[in-house]
């Protein structure tokens, strides 16, 4: 099994559609079998769906990420972790431990951007649990 996590700087990259970088690991099911960094070659949101599925990658760990991407990565098979923190390599061992903690619910974390799947919101920032900037709960769909 292949998963990639959004990465940057050993941390879970938190916008899925400005990542420059995956951390993809090969694992045997129970254990990490070999991890390696790559590049995006350049893709960005919907695209990144397509460029996964051809890396072979079957689950996804992330922050956030737009409704688009959600549905590209939802048609080209991947499994969705959203709403990660932390380090990118205790995430995935977490998930393997089936101990993850993400938020299933989590789609944006910015404002900006395409499509306007994080609508407008006239509410002040608070936590930022479900969405990004926005502690309100409402899971920001669009």
């Amino acid at each position: 099994m292949k998963i990639a996590v959004t990465y940057e700087n050993g941390q879970v990259f938190q916008h899925f559609g400005h990542t420059e970088q995956f951390k993809v690991y090969e694992t045997d099911g129970e254990k990490i079998v070999s991890s390696q960094v790559i590049g995006t070659d350049g893709f960005g949101h919907g695209a990144l769906a397509g460029f996964l599925k051809d890396k072979g990658i079957s689950a996804l760990i992330c922050g956030g990420l737009g409704g688009g991407a959600r549905n590209a990565l939802a048609e080209a098979g991947i499994t969705l972790y959203p709403g990660v923190t932390g380090e990118a390599d205790a995430a995935v061992e977490a998930l393997m431990a089936g101990s993850l903690s993400y938020n299933p619910d989590t789609t944006c974390h910015h404002h900006d951007h395409e499509g306007g799947s994080c609508g407008h919101h006239g509410h002040g920032h608070g936590d930022g649990e479900s969405c990004g900037h926005h502690g309100h709960g409402h899971g920001c769909r669009g």
